[in-house]
């Protein structure tokens, strides 16, 4: 009677380590290799019914994807979910790390990473971009606000009411041109403003190929929906869409927020219950969105949000979003009233965002009725 074997490969840039592990004979094959998918899925497909795995990380996606098209049913294993034993912590190395992953394939001990198919990972990889050019301009900007500081350079410029007026806008960058230096410190003034500008501009252009591609058939049915929500403008429902691929995919709304990292943490035992903050154990940049989407309902009304003009988004499904944002209005007043911190009271009103993101993606894939 044939029977799978189990192949593990320990996947890195510039080598792979391979396993080949029978689990009725328990006799087990080491190979190491280049990168080349076509040598290893030669040698692989020389064995009986091979199955290949291995670990979610840097080196992304390609090779499934390679070994699949040469006939080589391979899955990406959830690097957070393998249950290393604590032994192996010491005698690490990567025959060890490829038969390890050989033997959780065998004993069916695999949690499995859905394949994003091109768009999407092309989709993923602009909106992190994004991230990173943000991240870049609040840097760029910190280093120059830092060292106009050190040298006594503050913006400190009022509204007629008294109030500060915000930093970054024509009127500061005014302020910032107005300011001489001579010698070395004028050429560190010079590349502080310059490279703020560049990480600017680079940012703007980001956003807008963002925006242009939100608008295209793949994903303009799931944005305009989770627009619809308070708190959630292009950007964000985009990058909701993007890391999450096909809200489907997820069985339930508390699953969704499991993914996302929102889920409390636990650590109970016999007749005590105790629960601490969140787990974080998750999509950083969905999580992310989402707790800075929820601090918008300390704030806002519990109206709902208006159309943005051109978008067509079915009533059932505005509507859904209207709910959305009343309820997330009355959970969050509930909670300061009950005195919770604003940092908590955030977050759990993010966990009930997240369920609400998956309900209304899941009715925008036609998927929930």
């Amino acid at each position: 009677m044939p029977h799978v074997t189990s192949i593990g490969l320990d996947v890195h840039a510039r080598s792979v380590a391979a396993a080949a592990f029978n689990p009725f004979t328990g006799e087990v094959v080491h190979r190491s290799f280049g990168t080349d998918a076509a040598e290893i899925a030669e040698w692989a497909l020389g064995f009986e019914e091979p199955r290949a795995c291995y670990e979610s990380g840097p080196t992304g996606f390609h090779m499934a994807r390679e070994l699949r098209a040469l006939g080589l049913d391979c899955a990406v294993a959830a690097v957070s979910r393998m249950q290393r034993p604590a032994a192996d912590a010491r005698r690490k190395n990567d025959r060890r790390d490829a038969e390890f992953i050989a033997r959780m394939l065998a004993t069916h001990n695999i949690v499995e990473v859905p394949l994003p198919d091109v768009a999407v990972e092309a989709a993923r990889d602009l909106d992190r971009a994004l991230d990173d050019a943000t991240r870049e301009l609040r840097r760029s900007r910190q280093r120059l606000n830092m060292f106009l500081i050190r040298l006594g350079h503050v913006w400190d410029e009022r509204n007629a009411d008294g109030a500060r007026k915000r930093a970054w806008t024509r009127a500061h960058w005014r302020w910032v041109s107005e300011i001489r230096l001579e010698g070395p410190q004028r050429d560190a003034l010079e590349y502080y403003v310059t490279a703020a500008r560049c990480a600017e501009s680079d940012r703007r252009q980001l956003e807008r190929r963002v925006v242009a591609l939100a608008g295209t058939d793949r994903w303009r049915a799931t944005v305009e929906a989770l627009s619809c929500i308070k708190g959630v403008d292009t950007l964000t429902a985009f990058r909701l869409a993007a890391e999450a691929g096909s809200f489907s995919r997820f069985r339930s709304a508390p699953a969704f927020a499991s993914w996302c990292g929102l889920t409390p943490s636990e650590h109970s035992s016999g007749e005590s219950e105790r629960r601490g903050g969140i787990t974080k154990a998750g999509n950083a940049l969905a999580r992310t969105a989402l707790i800075e989407s929820a601090w918008h309902y300390s704030t806002c009304s519990p109206r709902p949000k208006a159309p943005a003009p051109g978008t067509d988004v079915p009533p059932a499904i505005r509507s859904r979003a209207d709910d959305c944002t009343a309820r997330l209005h009355r959970r969050r007043e509930a909670l300061a009233a009950a005195g919770k911190s604003a940092c908590k009271a955030n977050a759990a009103v993010a966990r009930e965002l997240a369920c609400w993101v998956w309900e209304i993606g899941c009715r925008s894939e036609g998927t929930v009725l």
